[in-house]
């Protein structure tokens, strides 16, 4: 009998069992989920309308108090908590991002596995687990799709493919068998979407709420099969298979080689500033000029980048600042930094920022394709700086720092969480989560992590405790 193609991949899941994860990879399914947990903290902040907007929704959603809205003491149903935590967590646009499948896979992955487990009770290591492989699926299925094949057409790779990630994570945790799988990847496929006209919304809150969206169908989907509810039995299959659908086309073998032995969480780029994954390079390759070679941004006469031609487009002229090279960099060079306050309040009104964003140009390179080639996708830039002088610096920045081959330190991950949260909780309650991250292996309740993501009702810091965690359980919190 022929497999199809959607039960070969259901019949591999098997392999993303805690036991078999290497220690390498569920160190980095930590280090994502810590840094996630900080941008998604960070969105909270009353600086910006996001939250309000969001705690709005889940007061009228009501539902089953069962998992939480971070930064807030209000709780829902898990598939509409996965909505409200996944749109935070991509708000900042600072958390991590896979660039070969161009999937923000932890912003979508990670609030759908806390929403699951939290409802279940799952263990940690389930939740660690249910992580890793909600990346892996979600990276596979935009291979499958191709990522620019999507980006041509209109769509958000990280919504479509996404959408199976969150499914997966939420599956695993609620202990589907395979028919159950079957069903709730179709329920997730015909659940599936998610547009780039995000690029004309300067509010920046139509681009993370599609993050949330994939999160919330995900887990929606796998809820529906847990109880019976049918769908397509061979999405990626049959009659009106999904890729056909999206772009077109459908790489069965992108989707499983090496799954199991290659793990997608391995390829994440771990953030900096408040920008698309395809700047870092060159906001890199600018600031080592300014900072080495004592150039100043009033300096500055010209920028010119080099960058992959599979994606420079992406970040020129784009009209949303976190995706324009232009502006990002301009900020960069008279700010040192980009974070999201930079991108909800246009620096442009600072006449020299404005000026200098306008001398910044970007073109399409193929050698960067070419040194890769295959999945990889190159993240890297080649960026000249000229003077008023006419003396000319360049960079050639294969690897910016966060990629996968020039990692973030632990501290470095650390010092990036507590800037991202110092307006939000206090160090003591900051040192906890990191705490309780790292002990997830041997936590007995995701609950105990969770909990430390909402305050107390004075809006001080809460100061878990087995006793807090008992009585968070108990509580009525609508």
């Amino acid at each position: 009998m022929t497999i199809t193609p959607t039960q070969q991949l259901i019949d591999r899941l098997g392999v993303f069992a805690y036991d078999n994860l290497p220690a390498p990879v569920i160190r980095q399914a930590k280090n994502a989920l810590y840094d996630s947990l900080g941008a998604l903290l960070a969105a909270t902040s009353r600086r910006y309308p996001i939250m309000s907007l969001l705690e709005n929704m889940v007061r009228n959603a009501g539902g089953t108090p069962e998992s939480r809205l971070a930064g807030s003491s209000l709780r829902t149903n898990a598939a509409t908590a996965a909505l409200a935590n996944g749109t935070l967590a991509y708000y900042c646009d600072i958390e991590s991002h896979h660039p070969s499948a161009n999937v923000h896979a932890i912003a979508v992955v990670g609030p759908a596995a806390l929403a699951v487990g939290e409802s279940q009770r799952s263990t940690g290591a389930d939740v660690l687990s249910a992580i890793v492989a909600g990346i892996d699926v979600a990276a596979r299925v935009s291979y499958a799709l191709g990522p620019a094949a999507q980006y041509a057409r209109g769509f958000h790779p990280t919504t479509v493919a996404g959408t199976f990630g969150s499914a997966v994570a939420a599956g695993l945790l609620l202990g589907l068998d395979d028919e159950q799988f079957r069903n709730a990847f179709g329920l997730a496929g015909t659940s599936a979407s998610g547009l780039l006209s995000w690029v004309d919304d300067p509010t920046e809150q139509s681009r993370p709420l599609n993050i949330g969206l994939a999160a919330q169908a995900g887990v929606q989907a796998a809820m529906l099969a847990a109880i019976g509810f049918r769908g397509p039995a061979d999405i990626f299959g049959g009659k009106y298979p999904f890729g056909k659908a999206f772009t077109g086309q459908w790489d069965q073998d992108a989707l499983l080689t090496q799954l199991g032995e290659r793990y997608e969480a391995n390829e994440l780029f771990f953030k900096r500033n408040s920008c698309c994954v395809f700047i870092p390079a060159s906001l890199d390759g600018l600031l080592d000029i300014l900072d080495s070679e004592g150039v100043v941004a009033d300096d500055i006469a010209s920028v010119h980048i080099r960058a992959p031609r599979s994606s420079y487009h992406v970040i020129d002229g784009n009209p949303l600042r976190s995706h324009c090279v232009q502006y990002v960099l301009a900020v960069a060079a008279h700010r040192g930094h980009v974070d999201f306050a930079d991108i909800m309040h246009d620096r442009r009104t600072d006449p020299a920022i404005a000026s200098l964003a306008e001398k910044i140009t970007i073109e399409g390179d193929d050698s960067f394709d070419e040194r890769w080639g295959g999945l990889r996708q190159s993240v890297g830039s080649i960026t000249k700086v000229t003077t008023k002088t006419g003396v000319t610096f360049v960079r050639d920045v294969e690897f910016p720092l966060g990629a996968a081959e020039n990692p973030l330190s632990d501290r470095d991950l650390e010092q990036k969480f507590t800037n991202l949260t110092a307006n939000i909780i206090d160090s003591g309650q900051a040192h906890r989560i990191k705490q309780a991250v790292e002990e997830l292996d041997t936590m007995a309740d995701i609950n105990e992590l969770t909990w430390l993501l909402e305050p107390t009702t004075t809006g001080q810091p809460h100061e878990a405790s087995p006793g807090d965690v008992l009585a968070a359980k108990r509580r009525d919190p609508l």
